[in-house]
């Protein structure tokens, strides 16, 4: 068994480190957290309190794990979070990335460079969050989804399984744009079923559904739901096929 290699320039308080991982320098790594075997944390990457790393997990400099979701007292919805996250084993958290507390990564999953994954966020295994990708509060992400650069995804959502998701695409949850405060029974966003495509800079607009299968073409505009396996494009999006 070998042990870890932990920098002398990191700040280490956890004593619960599998196997062969490596903690390299300016690493702060808390008392309450578990890393597997295998592990790489590269430096300057923050680990707080209640986090839990899989095995063969690499984690790249300046990832911040266990941010506190504080509104400022400016936001109309109290963040609701555990103090605690997941990453699955073989999984990959790209330069500053940000992992909100209550979030849940599955194994072989890649979350890219300056992504933001709000607290009460879930995803798969096999997927991909794509660099500087906004992940907001109360988002199920499901297995082998592809979410490409840029792409900003709003509370409330769903993502089966198989879907991609292009860049710049952008989704809403509130058709009142915050006039009529917050409530979980209106302010809801896409719902996006397994084996959809979602086209380059494709805005969806609160609370529509797009069937299994369906495609949504690049720029378009979805105001009402998408039946499965249809094409739609254009502003507002129509039936092609």
């Amino acid at each position: 068994m070998t042990k870890a290699i932990i920098s002398e320039l990191s700040i280490v308080q956890t004593k619960k480190i599998g196997k062969n991982s490596t903690v390299y320098e300016f690493a702060i790594i808390r008392e309450d957290v578990i890393i597997g075997d295998n592990v790489v944390i590269h430096p300057h990457v923050v680990i707080e309190n209640g986090v839990t790393i899989g095995d063969n997990v690499e984690i790249f400099p300046g990832a911040y794990i266990g941010k506190v979701p504080k509104s400022a007292g400016a936001l109309a919805r109290k963040p609701l979070y555990n103090e605690q996250i997941v990453i699955g084993d073989f999984s990959s958290i790209g330069t500053n990335a940000v992992l909100y507390y209550d979030v849940k990564v599955g194994s072989c999953t890649l979350i890219g460079d300056g992504a933001s994954l709000r607290e009460q966020v879930t995803v798969g295994d096999y997927s991909v969050i794509g660099r500087y990708v906004t992940v907001n509060y109360n988002v199920a992400i499901g297995n082998k989804v592809k979410i490409m650069d840029h792409t900003w995804l709003a509370g409330n959502m769903v993502i089966g399984n198989d879907v991609f998701i292009s860049g710049c695409v952008g989704t809403a949850n509130d058709n009142c744009i915050g006039k009529a405060g917050y409530d979980d029974s209106f302010v809801v966003g896409p719902r996006i079923e397994d084996g959809a495509v979602i086209g380059l800079g494709a805005l969806l607009l609160p609370n529509v559904h797009i069937g299994g299968g369906a495609t949504v073409g690049a720029g378009a505009v979805v105001t009402k739901d998408v039946m499965n396996k249809t094409v739609v494009m254009g502003v507002p999006a129509r039936v092609v096929k």
